[in-house]
């Protein structure tokens, strides 16, 4: 770069500097003045109108008079939200404007254009002249996708074709240049070596100036209904959903809202990780939840539920315990397509005999049967599916509930509690009998129905009758109000009673193959038949368990939808089992999905494969309608990191490093537990000194992460804090915590506690040892006072420096 390019390009930083700071000024005055008069008109309101309703006209000019101020008010807040939207985008570009630049030929034109690319888009006092461009520009996307040469990209309205005849880079902060990149590849290594050189942070950070070519298809993709993304730990999977995010609001801004978009994160604590990337680009975030949550939601109030986590710590501790293995091959089958496929069969067998209804009792006696309740169900003409049949029989109860209603009235309980009525019930019900339009004095009418009773009371008959009829209503009521939580359980479908027709699966071999049409049955059948039925029996539900139970009830009480959702993005979608995903379909059937994730990171048994070629996810919206993506370079870690835990893994020659060089991984073995915690201490100190801000200290379960941070709090450690699943957010420091809480995250440095043989030992856990290591982007420390794991014992020695 000679010095009359960089002097050109700081003359040009400098000018818009100053553009910027002449808009913000500008703009400041106006967000105000919108923002009072907003709050004036809201304050004012109902002062300056008249509601009139003594006639017809009164009451039409008072309704247009609110609609016109309503109108008003709603103008000066949109015309308020736009200019104080562009005034945050001016100062968001102020420290730094612009990161990329292409000159680009449209085909036929002869002119090149300049094209400066920034996270906002600038346009000067003319309207006309794009002076930045947002990233998400169709043009800008040439930046990430060509080098110089021929080139072409989408817009609305066709393919631009033509030539790229520069890229250039820049790194500027506080509106100075601090370096120029020419690339003629990608986005340029050097710049990524800087970014990615920094340190880790609470939250993650956006990554719109160093988007890769294959980030950048996922991106833009906005065709697919489907798309699956499969990468490498640290290879910016989360990064490059969370632009698309951005991208999507920003091109359908007139049609899609933040709401719209949900993102179901692996646990609470991601949910704070993420929350910061949004808002950096000037979006609002969208809706982040777990799926723990939605199955607390719909199941929370009839069942306890286990979590994922207290499900994963079973599998990871109790492997000594009795009913271990009948225990791990329920939760692989539970979470299986072949049990899926067979509580679809179940329902179809459910439509022909064996649905399980309970008594609506009232006043300790059954008013309607289970055995009458299956036969009106099955009454009913068999071709209708189970779904409709559940809503007849809903009508055909509320309308006996009316019959039994009326009939009840007679009863003698009612009677009695008639009896115990005061003046004031009796005055309400005059009240509902003699009423006219207006307002209804209350004081006037109870002094009426007192009168009324006092002559009641001497022999006087006059009246006799209106009282008559009132406590003809007042029994009504009465039995009313007390028929109310029978109706209300009716309309919520409560008649049905899930928990047996779930734990009726369970019952014995025989009848589980005739329900479900089912040939073979996992190994320890009756084992997994007696926890499930010990569980449910307690109203309580195995993780494994919950998506299929409420996927049973959906069956047969009809899906519950949400049709305003138009995208979801799953995290760590190698998590998740398939009825998660046909859950996920159903309830959001008009959202387009996209699900990241790495099977080398499948820590959890219902693990769902992304990566291979017929993944059961194709089927969920058709291959036709699926688009798949592999992001093989990993990013985070430095090449030392990369090369040492892709060795753990059997498939792991396909992970590329990315060329930032550090130090090897470090293997220190000492002779005892207290001489480990002495030596973490003082690494510890070491790496804070060295300005380490995020490190964390990783275990292989919770148990273990809370005996770490009272050993290393007694060492006297600094900054020390305990992750737990209850944690609300990361902040920097020295985090202790088990592995399947750091999922997703990064930290400058790791210490694996415990790298031994008998806490690593089994093959299951190859792959929560690898997820452990890979999140370290500088540093990756591990201990043992034994036996290494087995998972690194064969690895080349060149790999990682060892200390005894």
């Amino acid at each position: 770069m000679n010095s009359n390019d960089w002097q050109q390009e700081q003359e040009r930083l400098d000018l818009i500097t100053e553009k910027l700071k002449s808009r913000i000024v500008e703009l400041e005055p106006k967000v105000d003045q919108l923002s009072n008069q907003a709050a004036d008109i809201r304050k004012r309101f109902w002062e300056e109108v008249t509601v009139n309703t003594s006639t017809h006209e009164d009451f039409e000019e008072s309704y247009f008079t609110i609609k016109q101020q309503s109108a008003v008010l709603s103008e000066r807040e949109r015309s308020h939200q736009l200019k104080l939207q562009q005034w945050k985008n001016m100062n968001r570009l102020l420290p730094s404007p612009y990161f990329g630049r292409i000159d680009f030929e449209e085909g036929g034109l002869g002119v090149s254009e300049q094209v400066y690319i920034g996270v906002s888009s600038f346009v000067d006092v003319d309207g006309m002249s794009f002076l930045i461009y947002d990233w998400r520009t169709p043009i800008a996307s040439l930046y990430y996708d060509y080098s110089p040469g021929a080139v072409a990209y989408e817009t609305p309205g066709g393919l631009i074709t033509g030539r790229m005849e520069l890229k250039r880079q820049y790194q500027i902060r506080d509106g100075q240049l601090q370096n120029l990149f020419d690339s003629s590849l990608t986005i340029g290594d050097e710049l990524l070596q800087q970014v990615l050189g920094k340190g880790a942070d609470a939250q993650m950070k956006s990554i719109v100036s160093t988007i890769q070519k294959e980030q950048n298809a996922i991106i833009r993709n906005d065709k697919s209904s489907m798309l699956i993304v499969q990468g490498a730990a640290g290879s910016g999977k989360t990064s490059a959903a969370l632009q698309r995010v951005a991208y999507l609001l920003y091109k359908n801004r007139e049609r899609l809202k933040a709401d719209q978009i949900v993102l179901f994160s692996p646990n609470p604590l991601f949910n704070s990780y993420v929350s910061t990337v949004l808002p950096e680009l000037g979006e609002e975030n969208m809706q982040q939840t777990t799926f723990q949550e939605y199955l607390e939601y719909w199941l929370g109030s009839t069942v306890s539920l286990e979590d994922p986590f207290d499900q994963l710590e079973y599998v990871l501790t109790e492997e000594a315990t009795p009913r271990y293995d009948s225990r791990l091959n329920g939760i692989q089958y539970k979470s299986s397509e072949a049990y899926l496929q067979a509580l679809q069969s179940y329902a179809m067998w459910l439509g022909r005999e064996g649905i399980q209804f309970k008594t609506i009792r009232f006043r300790d006696r059954d008013l309607i049967t289970i055995e009458k309740m299956k036969s009106q169900f099955y009454s009913y003409d068999p071709s209708i599916r189970l779904v409709n049949r559940v809503g007849l029989l809903q009508e055909w109860l509320l309308r006996e509930l009316t019959l039994l209603e009326r009939k009840e009235q007679s009863a003698f309980w009612v009677q009695e509690e008639l009896n115990y009525l005061d003046n004031e019930d009796y005055a309400a019900a005059y009240s509902m009998l003699h009423k006219e339009k207006g307002v209804f004095d209350f004081a006037e009418e109870y002094a009426k129905v007192q009168e009324i009773l006092n002559k009641k009371r001497r022999g006087d008959e006059g009246d006799f009758d209106f009282v008559q009829q009132e406590e003809d209503l007042l029994t009504r009521l009465i039995v009313k109000e007390h028929f109310k939580p029978l109706r209300q359980s009716v309309k919520r479908l409560l008649f049905i009673d899930m928990n047996e027709l779930y734990l009726q699966l369970f019952r014995d071999d025989a009848a589980y193959r005739e329900m479900t049409g089912v040939t073979e049955v996992p190994k320890l059948w009756p084992q997994i038949c007696e926890q499930t039925t010990e569980k449910l029996s307690n109203l309580e539900l195995f993780y494994e368990d919950a998506t299929p139970y409420l996927f049973l009830k959906e069956l047969i009480e009809g899906v519950r939808t949400n049709t305003m959702v138009r995208h979801i993005f799953v995290d760590e979608g190698q998590d998740y089992s398939m009825f998660q995903y046909e859950f996920l379909k159903k309830l959001f059937p008009r959202a387009r999905m996209t699900v990241l994730g790495d099977f080398n990171q499948a820590i959890f048994t219902q693990a769902t494969n992304l990566h291979v070629v017929d993944s059961p996810l194709i089927r969920l919206y058709g291959e036709a309608d699926t688009s798949q993506f592999f992001l093989v370079r990993s990013y985070r870690s430095t090449r030392e990191i990369v090369e040492f835990t892709k060795s753990i893994l059997p498939s792991g020659e396909t992970i590329v490093p990315f060329e930032r060089r550090g130090s090897k991984p470090l293997l220190v073995r000492v002779d005892s537990s207290e001489k480990r915690a002495e030596r973490m201490a003082a690494d510890l100190a070491a790496l804070q000194a060295e300005a380490f801000a995020s490190i964390a200290v990783i275990t292989k379960t919770a148990t273990e992460s809370r005996d770490v941070y009272e050993t290393l709090a007694a060492q006297g450690c600094q900054e020390l804090k305990h992750i737990t699943k209850k944690t609300p957010n990361f902040a920097k420091g020295i985090l202790v915590i088990p592995a399947y809480l750091a999922k997703g995250v990064e930290f400058d440095a790791v210490l694996i506690y415990d790298a031994s043989s008998q806490a690593y030992q089994r093959e299951s856990e190859r792959k929560l040892f690898y997820t452990a290591c890979t999140r370290a982007m500088h540093r990756l420390l591990l201990y043992t006072t034994g036996v290494w794991t087995p998972f690194i014992q064969g690895l080349d020695i060149s790999l990682y420096k060892e200390q005894h």
